[in-house]
């Protein structure tokens, strides 16, 4: 698969809202990193009764639902860099949603995540695990749902330029270090939580001037609208969402596929919930191939998904 550029971006975007699944993009500034989110919402199929519902009560809880703009119209939040723990998973007497809950059913947007202030990173881990927060205060205790779609995106260094091409305008002067310490702000258990980690490099002059007219919206949408329509028959809920036993269940996978997959899990050192995640993926690969069984090449492709920072670096 092709996992550089505008190419390999777009097409994570679709394993991603096939299967539910949260992205990192990693890129200069730029790259297009910003415009490739703001079009995830549109790939996503239509909000059933429920996710409406659910959605609506939410943002008319906090006081923001306009039901001639949003109803069953997936949102799209994108919190400012600064944003604290508080206003990310909410808070406050009584309790009220913050931005995870207030993105139930559509995509929680953060530029510039490496940016972002440690406890409010560490707050995303819980949800993003179990599509829902507590927010327990002295008085009482509040349970709000945060099934939503995490996309990030962050340079891959400070200045932004690490790995530009050589001769360009631009060229990186930060040291291993300080590459080292940037990309650590997002720590290990969360970045284990990211199913697809995407590298988005900077497009040269010449290749964006004459780029030719792509793939529509709609066409990359029914697709991902199929893939979905095929999980939710199979086991009835997106490939994100699958539980251990459904994992054992529709991820099965053929000799090859089996002897790929434990050996990159061994020499890459992935944790439990690292694995399940790239099975995850791999699952939405196959189906968006329309493949009862996941092959070897729908592991090969999902193993490139989680490369962004050391390719970067």
């Amino acid at each position: 698969a092709d996992v550089r550029g505008q190419a390999g971006a777009k097409r994570a975007l679709e394993i991603a809202a096939a299967g539910g699944h949260s992205v990192l993009m990693v890129g200069p500034p730029g790259a297009g990193k910003s415009m490739l989110a703001q079009r995830l919402p549109g790939l996503l199929p239509p909000m059933n009764q429920h996710e409406a519902l659910a959605s609506a009560a939410i943002a008319s809880l906090a006081g923001a639902f306009d039901a001639a703009t949003q109803w069953k119209v997936r949102p799209f939040r994108s919190p400012h860099h600064s944003a604290t723990a508080p206003a990310l998973v909410g808070g406050g007497s009584p309790p009220r949603p913050g931005e995870i809950s207030l993105a139930y059913g559509g995509v929680l947007f953060l530029d510039e995540v490496a940016e972002m202030p440690r406890a409010a990173l560490e707050a995303l881990r819980e949800p993003l695990e179990i599509g829902r927060i507590t927010i327990s205060r002295a008085a009482r205790s509040a349970s709000f749902p945060a099934r939503f779609q995490l996309v990030a995106a962050m340079n891959p260094c400070p200045c932004g330029w690490l790995g530009a091409p050589a001769g360009s305008a631009r060229s990186c002067r930060c040291t291993p270090d300080i590459v080292a310490r940037y990309q650590s702000r997002l720590s290990g258990p969360l970045l284990d939580r990211i199913d697809l980690q995407i590298e988005v490099p900077a497009v040269k002059a010449d290749a964006l001037m004459g780029v030719r007219d792509g793939e529509s919206s709609a066409a990359v949408a029914a697709r991902v609208l199929a893939a979905r329509e095929r999980a939710w028959a199979r086991q009835g809920s997106t490939n994100a969402e699958m539980t251990p036993a459904a994992l054992e269940a529709h991820c099965t996978l053929d000799g090859t596929a089996h002897a790929l997959l434990h050996k990159a899990a061994e020499r890459l050192g992935w944790s439990g919930r690292g694995l399940h995640r790239v099975l995850k993926v791999s699952r939405t690969i196959a189906d968006l191939a329309a493949s009862e069984r996941i092959r070897s090449i729908h592991i090969a492709e999902a193993m490139q998904w989680r490369r962004a920072l050391a390719a970067s670096g």
